[in-house]
């Protein structure tokens, strides 16, 4: 990649992390307040971020017990979003976090690039063989074996046994 091509794709970087954080500096109660008015215009390069608070989880778990339930981390009216999912909770509470139809359609392409460049492709059967919860990663994983538009097949809340021939029996090229 030549210096011209990456100073273009920062360009571009910097650009659409302008846009966001004006909307955030506009809407979103917890950036509003960590962020200073003129973060946007500020961002002249990525370079500039490091002039940005940074957050950590801890914040944001805080913001939501503070705030019940989801906190002031929202850019949208409740309305807006369609989806909510959480962190595990490993290291402490789990924190809510929901998604819009356009954030929810990130996640799926996020899990679509992952699948194409694996060789999935329309037709594929990929078989998912644990149950979902509140995570991330299962019900994006799902929505993005949908969008490339293999046949995904759940396997949650099955035996061994019953997994393995429901694998057998279904033609299933991933699992």
């Amino acid at each position: 990649m030549s210096a011209s091509d990456r100073m273009s794709i920062e360009r571009r970087q910097a650009e659409k992390l302008r846009v966001m954080l004006g909307e955030l500096v506009k809407s979103n109660g917890f950036y509003r307040a960590k962020l200073p008015k003129d973060a946007a215009s500020k961002l002249i390069s990525l370079k500039a971020l490091r002039d940005l608070p940074f957050t950590i989880k801890r914040e944001l778990v805080e913001d939501q017990i503070h705030h019940p339930p989801f906190g002031t981390n929202l850019t949208y009216p409740l309305e807006r979003y369609i989806k909510i999912h959480q962190t595990s909770g490993t290291t402490g509470k789990p924190m809510y976090c929901l998604d819009t139809e356009e954030s929810w359609q990130w996640w799926a392409g996020c899990w679509k690039t992952i699948f194409e460049s694996a060789g999935v492709h329309a037709g594929d059967r990929i078989y998912f063989a644990f149950s979902f919860g509140p995570f991330i990663g299962f019900w994006s994983s799902w929505e993005g074996a949908r969008s490339v538009g293999a046949l995904a097949i759940s396997g949650g809340g099955q035996s061994t046994a019953q997994r393995l021939k429901a694998i057998a029996g279904r033609g299933i090229q991933v699992a």
